[in-house]
């Protein structure tokens, strides 16, 4: 599971007016939507949870193919992931976060594996099994995509999987 803003952004929110209407622009970074193509054809699901609501984050989420994409304003993150972890029979243990601010820090004291990214606030880097050499929006995902895979031995085939996909060969 992933925070969205200062983790697969920078933490920068433009926002402006365009002919009257409101319009808000993020920065994702190209290197983490690779390390999500990364886990196609393994078993490890993909969410993505933010505490505000944003048309940016779900049309990137929509790009990535991932499904489960929630967008509390009130930044209730535990409620929210909790009732998706019912939905997907999963238990806390099961679960790798990834985060860099306070309302994190509910779902991070809970989930099996918590991560902050490299330019979380202390108290979330207090509570980090793994904290990132990258800052988030600057590769931190695709950081953690890689460690992950190469701790599960399965880095290369997914590698491989990738490659094959871009040359056209269904190996």
């Amino acid at each position: 599971m992933l925070d969205v803003d200062g983790v697969l952004t920078d933490n920068a929110v433009y926002v402006g007016a365009v002919g009257g209407e409101r319009v808000e622009f993020k920065r994702f970074d190209i290197q983490d939507g690779l390390g999500l193509a990364l886990l196609a054809g393994t078993d490890i699901r993909v969410a993505i949870i933010s505490g505000r609501t944003s048309e940016a984050t779900a049309l990137r989420a929509a790009e990535l193919r991932i499904d489960d994409v929630i967008q509390d304003p009130g930044a209730r993150k535990l409620p929210a992931l909790t009732a998706l972890l019912e939905k997907h029979r999963l238990d806390w243990d099961q679960v790798a976060f990834v985060g860099d601010d306070l309302a994190d820090l509910p779902v991070l004291t809970r989930v099996g594996l918590p991560i902050a990214v490299a330019n979380a606030v202390p108290e979330v880097k207090a509570v980090a099994a793994y904290v990132t050499e990258a800052a988030g929006g600057f590769g931190a995902v695709r950081e953690v995509i890689s460690a992950v895979l190469r701790a599960r031995d399965e880095y290369e085939a997914a590698v491989g999987r990738y490659l094959a996909a871009r040359d056209g060969d269904d190996a």
